[in-house]
């Protein structure tokens, strides 16, 4: 692994989709249970993929994994913690919520 160059590869992967009124999701399985970490992509070769409500479909594709260098491996992770703090939503008022 290098400290700041980028490796790629291309590899198999299954997409689900599914468009429900109980699930809007679409999942991307990479092989052998790769696991992905802090600062890589994927991305996903193909056409668009279109799914009609009330369906389920999976796809096969292939997809290109782009692992980071170490550096921004790190770097991702470190700022991660402060964009984690964005989603909080905190209130110190003296009225009560009704």
């Amino acid at each position: 692994m290098s400290l700041f160059r980028r490796t790629r590869f291309e590899t198999p992967c299954r997409i689900e989709v599914e468009h429900s009124d109980v699930h809007f999701h679409a999942h991307v399985e990479l092989p052998d249970g790769l696991a992905m970490n802090p600062g890589d992509r994927v991305l996903v070769h193909g056409a668009p993929i279109v799914v009609g409500f009330g369906e389920r479909r999976i796809f096969d594709r292939t997809a290109t994994v782009e692992r980071a260098g170490t550096a921004e491996r790190l770097w991702t992770k470190f700022a991660g913690h402060f964009e984690m703090s964005e989603l909080y939503e905190v209130s110190f008022t003296e009225r009560r919520l009704s």
